[in-house]
């Protein structure tokens, strides 16, 4: 990156790339245009550009499905006959390492709310069933009630996009940082790839500026290291990151299993995994690929693989990625020395953006290709994996839909069915009819972060009537 860049240079660099057109309209810029045009062609790699153009735009290339491979081991649920005592060892040092500030939060939260037609930052998006609490709430709401149970002020690492970096930071803001305080929060931006044209040609958004995408969410490991959020947390003595995506309200922020099982295996990076629905549910494949644990996208795992059982006619590929993972702070570091190389994934996409003419133009049908990363693809640099089975009226119910599956609606549902189970396990009687819970329930994390806690609180509930709305906060 050349943050002194002249236009001489610029030109002579966009020559040798083919990528002069990025200057067409340079006499047309104001003094700050021209610096901002300067500045994105700077932050632009130079050293890969031909590169990915080559693989990724013009020959359509892109991660390979391994020759062989076969289904990754895992820690059920559940301990197995004879697990117990490990299981309970596991905890207890999930435990320790919570008592001992060494965990943090790390979401992922650069989508706006445009698929649920919302006009702002997905993480502000009403969801809850009761109360209509944002993401956020609920995510501060855990961290905070977590922090209490443990002795220690937890930490947040908040994830934006270009898109909507300023919306975040002023909802925090306005929040008070969810009672978390400032000094416990940090948020930064993801980096950002540019688009191109099946030619190979960056487009441009205006005649300023280059057309931009974030990076995807294998870029978070890279922007939280060059943001500066990997040495803040190595200051705070972090060790591990829970790492989850923000449309997920059921999330369970830290676990003390998972971490303690990530932590005793000595794990780079490791993942909670649903068994899937079925051979064909669109979520990424955990697989095993000379030892090392990789997941293979729903779309490139061949369907007779897919559709592959064991004897007892369960799935041979069961396990499903949900984006929920253990990341060691030294992990990070490694990857991030010596240069970042997550591989990228090709999306053919509709691309706004001016034609040589300076016009805008609207595409109707895709006319381009936006680059990302995936962050599950690191788990090949990994030397070490955990996986453990978690279960998914627990802990996924994401909002990804304005309807139907994993939209706002089912997401309230699942919410509600885990309060009523929770609070049915302590003894407290739930209406429910033929279409299920027969009530609105919502509970806070500041209430119960878990089923033990409404069992201990049992004497503070009350009856629960058919048809009603009941609060526990």
């Amino acid at each position: 990156m050349d943050l002194g860049l002249t236009y001489e240079r610029a030109a002579e660099i966009l020559k040798k790339h083919n990528q002069s057109h990025l200057l067409s309209f340079w006499d047309e810029l104001s003094a700050g245009q021209q610096a901002g045009l300067l500045g994105q062609i700077a932050s632009l790699d130079f050293a890969q550009l031909d590169n990915w153009v080559k693989t990724y735009v013009v020959n359509a290339g892109g991660p390979v499905i391994p020759a062989n491979f076969g289904p990754a081991p895992y820690y059920p649920a559940s301990p197995r006959p004879g697990q117990e005592e490990l299981y309970q060892k596991a905890r207890e040092k999930g435990v320790e390492l919570l008592k001992a500030g060494k965990v943090a939060a790390f979401v992922v939260a650069g989508g706006q709310g445009t698929r649920l037609g919302y006009d702002g930052p997905k993480g502000n998006y009403p969801v809850s069933p009761v109360k209509k609490k944002t993401l956020f709430t609920l995510f501060g709401e855990q961290i905070l009630a977590a922090s209490r149970r443990y002795g220690r002020g937890l930490s947040w690492y908040v994830m934006t996009s270009p898109l909507n970096h300023e919306a975040t930071v002023e909802i925090f803001e306005k929040a008070g940082f969810f009672g978390l305080g400032r000094e416990n929060i940090f948020i930064f931006q993801q980096g950002t790839m540019p688009n191109f044209a099946f030619d190979g040609k960056i487009l441009m958004a205006d005649k300023g500026s280059l057309a931009l995408s974030p990076d995807g969410h294998g870029g978070s490991l890279k922007a939280l290291y060059q943001s500066g959020a990997v040495a803040d947390m190595a200051v705070k003595g972090i060790e591990q990151i829970s790492y989850f995506q923000v449309d997920n309200p059921l999330i369970n922020i830290f676990d003390p299993l998972f971490i303690g099982f990530h932590a005793m295996d000595g794990a780079g990076m490791s993942s909670k995994a649903l068994k899937k629905t079925g051979p064909l549910e669109k979520v990424g494949n955990f697989c095993l690929v000379d030892g090392k644990v990789n997941v293979i996208e729903y779309s490139d795992l061949p369907d007779e693989m897919a559709e592959k059982t064991k004897a007892d006619g369960s799935l041979v590929f069961e396990l499903g990625s949900i984006a929920i993972h253990i990341i060691s702070r030294e992990f990070i570091e490694s990857l991030n020395k010596g240069g970042f190389a997550l591989p990228f994934h090709r999306a053919v996409k509709k691309i706004p953006y001016i034609d040589w003419a300076g016009k805008l133009v609207e595409p109707k049908g895709p006319n381009g290709v936006k680059l990302e990363t995936f962050v599950f693809d690191a788990l090949n640099f990994a030397s070490k994996s955990v996986i453990l089975e978690t279960i998914r009226e627990q802990e996924f119910g994401p909002v990804k839909n304005a309807t139907g599956v994993d939209s706002a609606q089912s997401s309230r549902v699942m919410q509600v069915e885990r309060a009523a189970g929770w609070l049915e396990a302590a003894g407290v009687k739930v209406p429910r009819s033929g279409a299920g819970v027969d009530a609105q329930i919502e509970i806070s994390p500041m209430f119960a972060l878990d089923k033990e806690e409404v069992l201990a609180k049992r004497g503070m509930i009350g009856d629960i009537s058919a048809r009603s709305e009941v609060y526990l906060g």
